[in-house]
């Protein structure tokens, strides 16, 4: 088979989709705790460059997610178009995730619509736990991607971690932990309130709460990590 291009369907796609996955790929793939009823065992390294030769195709991107296929939804979240999908398409989605990878690999795509701080605050409300995941992975990820965002809409979004750090589901626990990291990594002006919450959520009595705070704390006062934003913070001036 040719090349992955633009001009590829959905169809072309699954096919060389399963023409990469083996077994041995999605018994490797449960041991990290990813859901493989739906998997043909392909990894990202071969996920990533095909998204980049396909290219973006909103069309497409919605044929591949109902296919239902992990791999082909993995890949409708990295080609789909952020200013053409509803946030309707984007609530059917959530409806469907079943895997953190998923989940994981379309909150970039969710990041970048115009309704993604709506989309933060509503899935994180939301009593589903993957659902609850992308409201989390979406703090991260936009924390990391957003340059532009004033860092006051990341601070704005510490009091839902709060109240969500003690959700002890492991995939929502594990997001939670990873969006306050984020903010708190982002700049100086988030580091102190991150990690005053992390110290304050390491001190609860809580379990799940504990850890996400002690394993923040941990990250946050990591010497390289001080270094890096002292350094950022001389650049910015």
């Amino acid at each position: 088979m040719r090349p992955p291009s633009p001009d590829w369907t959905a169809e072309d796609i699954v096919e060389h989709l399963k023409s990469l996955g083996s077994e041995e790929n999605r018994a490797g793939l449960a041991r990290f705790g990813v859901a493989t009823a739906n998997a043909l065992g392909v990894g990202h390294t071969h996920l990533n460059p095909i998204a980049r030769r396909v290219k973006v195709d909103q069309r497409r991107a919605e044929e591949l997610w109902r296919t239902g296929y992990r791999e082909a939804r993995i890949l409708a979240g990295l080609t789909a178009d952020p200013g053409a999908i509803t946030i309707e398409q984007c609530r059917l989605w959530a409806a469907d995730f079943d895997s953190w990878d998923v989940v994981d690999g379309v909150s970039g795509l969710f990041v970048e619509t115009p309704f993604w701080l709506d989309l933060i605050q509503e899935f994180a409300g939301d009593e589903r736990e993957f659902v609850r995941r992308m409201a989390f992975a979406m703090l991260a990820y936009g924390a990391v991607h957003r340059k532009k965002e004033p860092d006051g809409t990341f601070a704005a979004f510490l009091p839902l971690v709060e109240r969500h750090a003690t959700d002890g589901r492991n995939f929502v626990k594990k997001a939670v932990n990873w969006a306050l990291r984020q903010i708190g990594k982002r700049s100086i002006f988030l580091h102190e309130p991150a990690l005053a919450l992390a110290r304050k959520l390491a001190a609860s009595d809580d379990r799940a709460a504990r850890w996400t705070g002690k394993d923040a704390v941990k990250e946050l006062t990591d010497a390289k990590v001080l270094q890096r934003l002292a350094s950022k913070r001389v650049a910015d001036r």
